[in-house]
């Protein structure tokens, strides 16, 4: 029976080293994929240091060139040069003020019952009528201050409305002019592992829509297009293209949520493979705190659009209020996704706790089992080697071989007992 039982305590044992070798090699496996995932993003960033770095050494050689240029020119001649050079240097800042405003203007477009009629410059809005039955839709994009102050005194915003539209919000916000209302939403996308937040400004009225993106804000021209090829859903009027906004904004809300589930399920999968590193705690506190912050940005605007829903204004009807409601129930369930996660990476860390802590619990068992089993020898051996004359057995020629026999005998009990109980 001691054998068999000696036999099947070896298969296990052989079992669990196989198990424990495979283990160890996904977690190679792993690392080194996670390595060369770091490896990468570190070639691309020195890539692109290397070239901002040749990039501002060619510039040097051209202005030390130009400079050489310079000294070599006789006095008469240099107030000249200096006068071409300025006069060059003028025609560039008004180039570039010119793309600047050019590259602001998204669209600004004028529908007649639903239909695109035209499209205004900015320089045009002057002479916009608002109606009902018209509808102009401008977008713009990181637009300087000058030009946003023009804008808004054409289509006759108030002077509040667009000081407040050139502020740049960190949280959703909603104000109530009662010919217009502006709202403010906080737009977040993700590239190369990190959050990029942006905003987009919204405020409308009867017969207009003005919306203000700044950062990594989303772009509405696939919205744009859709609605156009849909008349009847621009007649609406602006209220409904603004829900139809926050349409499109919940669902790239969604997108994020997919991306950062995907994120969750690799650590939690991380986790169960090898448990956590100090690297990974790290990693896990930055995606937490990531979360809270798409929670923080994102919360509001239930509420937002729950009050669009409920508030009785002229400018929203009462056909496009469910569009505001539906809205809002969708960006709830889309926080909730984001405080599950939350909930989920909470949860990985603890359970990465308890399973450290129960290795350190083996490692203590099996410390405390060799330990017991070296305390015989060392006991019997530091008996032995009293220096006392009057000792038992110490002229008998069989008492060094006893003596070894109960040390074996014993330890070896030992080792068996501790292994039957799970120890060793």
């Amino acid at each position: 029976m001691a054998t068999n039982d000696m036999q099947n305590d070896d298969t296990e044992l052989i079992k669990r080293q196989h198990l424990r070798q495979m283990q160890e090699a996904q977690e190679r496996l792993q690392e080194a994929q996670e390595e060369l995932e770091d490896a990468q993003d570190e070639f691309e960033q020195a890539q692109d240091e290397l070239d901002e770095v040749h990039a501002q050494l060619h510039a040097l050689d051209g202005e030390n060139s130009e400079l050489a240029d310079l000294l070599a020119v006789d006095p008469a001649e240099e107030s000249s040069l200096l006068e071409q050079e300025t006069g060059k240097q003028d025609e560039n800042t008004e180039t570039a003020e010119a793309e600047t405003k050019s590259s602001s203007l998204m669209a600004s477009v004028e529908y007649v019952h639903g239909k695109k009629r035209e499209s205004i410059p900015l320089d045009k809005l002057s002479g916009y009528k608002k109606d009902s039955s018209r509808l102009l839709w401008v977008g713009l994009k990181d637009p300087s201050n000058k030009e946003l102050k023009k804008v808004c005194r054409d289509l006759g915003i108030l002077d509040e409305a667009a000081e407040e539209l050139m502020l740049t919000h960190r949280k959703p916000k909603l104000v109530d002019y009662g010919d217009s209302i502006h709202l403010v939403a906080v737009t977040i996308t993700k590239e190369s592992k990190k959050l990029i937040f942006g905003e987009m400004q919204m405020i409308f009225g009867i017969g207009f829509v003005l919306t203000v993106r700044r950062g990594g804000a989303m772009s509405n021209s696939s919205l744009r297009d859709r609605l156009e090829n849909c008349p009847e859903l621009i007649a609406r009027g602006s209220d409904f293209v603004v829900a139809e906004i926050l349409d499109v904004y919940a669902d790239s809300l969604s997108a994020l949520a997919s991306r950062l589930e995907v994120e969750v399920n690799q650590v939690e999968q991380k986790m169960m493979l090898r448990g956590f590193k100090e690297t990974d705690i790290r990693k896990l506190y930055k995606q937490r705190r990531d979360l809270l912050r798409i929670h923080t940005c994102m919360a509001p605007m239930i509420e937002i659009c729950r009050k669009l829903a409920l508030v009785n204004s002229s400018i929203i009807e009462k056909d496009s209020r469910s569009y505001f409601s539906i809205v809002s129930d969708r960006i709830a369930r889309i926080d909730e996704q984001i405080n599950s996660l939350r909930e989920a990476l909470a949860f990985a860390f603890e359970a990465s706790l308890m399973i450290g802590q129960s290795h350190q619990t083996d490692i203590t068992k099996k410390l405390a089992a060799w330990a017991a089993m070296l305390a015989v020898p060392t006991a019997i051996a530091g008996i032995y080697g009293m220096n006392f004359e009057f000792m038992p057995e110490l002229k008998w020629e069989w008492g060094y071989p006893l003596v070894l026999v109960v040390m074996f005998g014993i330890c070896g009990s030992l080792y068996w007992r501790f292994k039957k109980a799970g120890w060793l």
